[in-house]
């Protein structure tokens, strides 16, 4: 997973559960929180996409909400984040061209 404050890096192991009292060993930010999580979109309705979870007013403190999944790392490219303007124009580009 990675931290959401300062985008280090942070190994889990498959069976690890991030609890709401871990802090990042490199900026010391909350881990367990709504910006760390895979359903973090501050496009969606409550700033998440899991129609299930409650409401939470800060999101970037830690909470106990039930969904939380941290956002995954493959490759070097964070999953679970929504992609900048500048990434979705050139797959759109790639995809149909320049019009």
């Amino acid at each position: 997973m990675t931290c959401w404050q300062c985008g280090r890096e942070i190994k889990l192991l498959a069976a690890e559960r991030v609890s709401t009292r871990d802090t990042c060993p490199g900026c010391d930010a909350d881990l367990h929180v709504c910006r760390n999580c895979r359903h973090f979109d501050p496009t969606a309705h409550n700033e998440c996409r899991e129609d299930q979870a409650e409401w939470v007013r800060t999101k970037d403190r830690n909470n106990y909400c039930d969904y939380f999944s941290p956002v995954t790392v493959v490759g070097g490219a964070t999953r679970g984040k929504t992609s900048a303007p500048e990434d979705a124009k050139k797959k759109f580009d790639q995809l149909f061209g320049k019009l």
